[in-house]
């Protein structure tokens, strides 16, 4: 019993930790009044990336710094359309997915089917032999130890920073951050750069890690779980955290399910993630408040430089 429970709660970590990546980053972006609905297409992009060089390099650490960069190649053309020309950037999200979908479709075509051994996870000394927790916390790949250690970075630098404070008060007051002398579109360009390479990393774990192969549109609607995570959030790491691993957890219910012979439908199982999404966002907009006090005033307005 005991072996079956670890082993479940394992696959809850590899299922959560894409979430994690793609939502930290654009928790930091949405902070700086910024709202990328793109995450999907960027992490496609990043997984393809980031197995095609895996795969055609031998290297690991390089599949990964490709779908950081492929990541960020994408936010970055966010950027200049919706900040330097001040396109609306909810369409330009939207069709950023669009673009990923089919990009990413393409450049996998001639990967399709082919297997990669993945990265390999490695045991912290001492740690790992501590019963039962020991393989629930120090027995991982580094993306898994690096996705815990960014949303702790991420806690302090928005919260004990001043580059952090800085990040906050643009996303609060794009106009009075400027009154005051901060570079808003510098700040936004590099908080949406640095979404685009979590979304990146999260799309690389999908193909080098969770399902180590490249899959067309293997995301599988992650993105816009990410999306529903920072709200859910209230656009807070530590909450965000707790989050992605509930929506791992309802992810992986439906394998074990179908596993245990429960008599359900298995299109309705697949189903429980989104289903999932949709009701916690409808409980949370129950809570005007606390959306209101948490949720940066100036987030998906285009800031017009009057110098």
């Amino acid at each position: 019993m005991n072996e079956t429970l670890i082993l479940t709660l394992l696959t809850v970590i590899t299922a959560a930790t894409p979430l994690v990546y793609a939502a930290i980053g654009e928790l930091v972006v949405e902070r700086s009044g910024v709202l990328n609905l793109g995450v999907e297409g960027m992490m496609l992009v990043g997984a393809v990336c980031a197995f095609a060089t895996a795969h055609y390099t031998g290297a690991a650490s390089a599949g990964i710094i490709a779908g950081i960069l492929s990541g960020m190649l994408m936010a970055g053309l966010f950027g200049f359309l919706t900040l330097t020309l001040q396109s609306s950037q909810v369409a330009t999200g939207l069709a950023l997915t669009i673009f990923g979908v089919g990009v990413s479709a393409l450049i996998g075509q001639p990967l399709v089917g082919v297997a990669y051994e993945g990265l390999h996870a490695f045991d912290i000394p001492f740690l790992s032999d501590i019963p039962l927790l020991g393989r629930l916390l120090f027995s991982h790949d580094i993306l898994v130890y690096g996705s815990f250690a960014l949303v702790a970075a991420v806690a302090l630098f928005l919260n004990h920073s001043r580059a952090g404070l800085v990040l906050r008060s643009v996303g609060d007051s794009h106009d009075a951050a400027h009154a005051l002398g901060i570079k808003v579109l510098r700040v936004r360009y590099l908080a949406t750069l640095f979404g685009g390479a979590c979304a990146g990393l999260g799309g690389a774990y999908l193909s080098m890690v969770y399902t180590p192969m490249w899959v067309e549109n293997m995301s599988s609607g992650r993105g816009w779980i990410a999306l529903a995570l920072v709200v859910f959030a209230v656009w807070q790491p530590g909450r965000l955290l707790l989050g992605a691993y509930l929506f791992g957890g309802i992810s992986i219910l439906q394998l074990h399910g179908q596993a245990l012979g429960i008599n359900v439908p298995s299109q309705l199982m697949s189903m429980l993630p989104y289903l999932t999404t949709i009701v916690v966002l409808v409980l949370m907009s129950r809570d005007r408040g606390r959306i209101r006090r948490n949720a940066p005033a100036s987030i998906g307005r285009a800031f017009h430089p009057t110098t």
